[in-house]
């Protein structure tokens, strides 16, 4: 394919290179003439396992050349990559003028091109950004509109210094975020022969993806650190410590527990992070991230609470009562909590929850409803019917597969809101869904 990548900086480098690599027609296109002229010879300008070697190649086997000249890059070409820089300011904000002036550049090349163009932005943009400023842009700059006069999709990158080179071509996916289909066809030819999952989404979605995934590491490496320091105040080797942590990949390293839903609850982990937090605080160890996951899930708590009140309605019916499916242990249970805030703020609730069945409780469950929650065991009932019947408001706050069917079992009148997210079918609901982190 005949590409052009717009910014010969980090991350446009290792793009035309690779690119090049993979036997396709590539021209790098910079403002600064030292950039060009190093890639023209095959130079790396920036420190890179196997960069130069590449760049060597592609210029030797005339698939690779660079250029000031943005307008011949674009009619050289049927994809346009924008990779330049997104500096952030001190208070977080980008700076995305590079993105703009590109932007611009592309747009006014467009206007003297004949055939269809496609512009791919690899430049690491928060949600909307594409839309907001690329879009406008490109239409108003070139006179066409995207869908029909030009593509758009958004392709963000993955690469790691250090192994930037190995990751373009051994990426754990590749992700394209399209404005329609044939943008991303286009944009998924180029990865046609990568041996990783090809994902196509909502430009949006992509761009959110490459915050997640770098909000993540970030939350690991602070995570590992801060077990590191606790686990030297206490004379453990942290480094043996967390060998073990890793060996779990059913739990620890998985994908259970990312996914947005409920707040977490129970009697093992609120009381665990306390008992860590105040240990932590009896050593003097500064431990933030630590210390501020109770907090967010308090937060979370508290906007549960608001989604409901926010509906103003007062008939609530309240579908699971325990911290999570298949149990019956209401300790510290979120939908418990949820279900004292309603009372509080007047509502009049009943509630179900199939695993919470007063005659057979024993124990600490039964020790806990009699002595907390006494006046939570009479607004239970036997069954889904039971509860939807007067209420105005249904919250599903637990996964248990015996919710999945409810939104059918609704009234015209009725609220649904989801706290876990399993109801399988929400379409025709409109305003009156309302889902805690969708």
């Amino acid at each position: 394919m005949r590409i052009s990548v717009f910014g010969l900086g980090y991350v446009g480098c290792v793009s035309v290179a690779c690119m090049a690599a993979d036997g396709h027609q590539v021209v790098g296109v910079d403002i600064n003439p030292e950039k060009v002229d190093l890639i023209s010879r095959g130079r790396s300008p920036i420190v890179e396992r196997e960069l130069d070697e590449l760049l060597t190649e592609g210029v030797s086997r005339g698939r690779l050349r660079a250029t000031v000249d943005a307008t011949e890059a674009v009619q050289q070409s049927d994809l346009s990559f924008i990779c330049v820089g997104t500096p952030g300011d001190s208070n977080g904000r980008l700076d995305l003028r590079y993105v703009e002036r590109v932007s611009v550049d592309i747009g006014r090349a467009l206007q003297s091109k004949t055939g269809h163009h496609v512009v791919v932005v690899r430049s690491t943009m928060l949600p909307g950004s594409t839309d907001d400023i690329v879009l406008p842009m490109v239409e108003r700059e070139s006179g066409r509109r995207a869908g029909n006069g030009f593509g758009l999709a958004y392709n963000p990158e993955f690469l790691r210094e250090g192994s930037a080179v190995k990751d373009y071509h051994d990426p754990p996916r590749t992700v394209i975020g399209q404005f329609n289909e044939p943008s991303g066809d286009a944009l998924a030819a180029i990865y046609e022969n990568l041996d990783a999952p090809l994902i196509r989404t909502s430009i949006k979605t992509a761009e959110l993806v490459k915050y997640a995934d770098n909000a993540f590491h970030a939350l690991k490496i602070s995570f590992a650190n801060e077990i590191g320091v606790m686990a030297e105040a206490e004379g453990i080797d942290s480094h043996e410590l967390m060998d073990i942590f890793v060996q779990d990949t059913k739990l620890n390293l998985s994908p259970v527990y990312l996914r947005p839903g409920y707040a977490f609850g129970g009697s093992c982990l609120p009381k665990d992070l306390r008992a860590l937090n105040h240990r932590a605080r009896r050593r003097d160890l500064s431990t933030p991230v630590l210390a501020s996951i109770l907090e967010s899930n308090e937060r979370h708590k508290r906007r549960a609470l608001a989604i409901v009140k926010d509906t103003g309605k007062k008939r609530v019916a309240v579908l699971g009562l325990s911290f999570k499916p298949n149990t019956d242990d209401m300790r510290e249970s979120p939908a418990v909590e949820l279900v004292e805030g309603l009372l509080g703020k007047g509502c009049h609730l009943k509630i179900y929850d199939q695993n919470v069945a007063l005659a057979r409780l024993m124990g600490a469950n039964k020790e806990f409803i009699e002595r907390e929650i006494p006046h939570i065991a009479s607004l239970m009932v036997p069954d889904i019917p039971s509860a939807l019947a007067d209420a105005e408001v249904v919250v599903v706050t637990s996964g248990d597969a015996e919710f999945r069917k409810v939104a059918g079992m609704l009234r015209p009148d009725q609220v649904l809101v989801e706290l876990e997210r399993i109801v399988d079918d929400v379409n025709g609901l409109g305003e009156r869904y309302h889902g805690i982190a969708w």
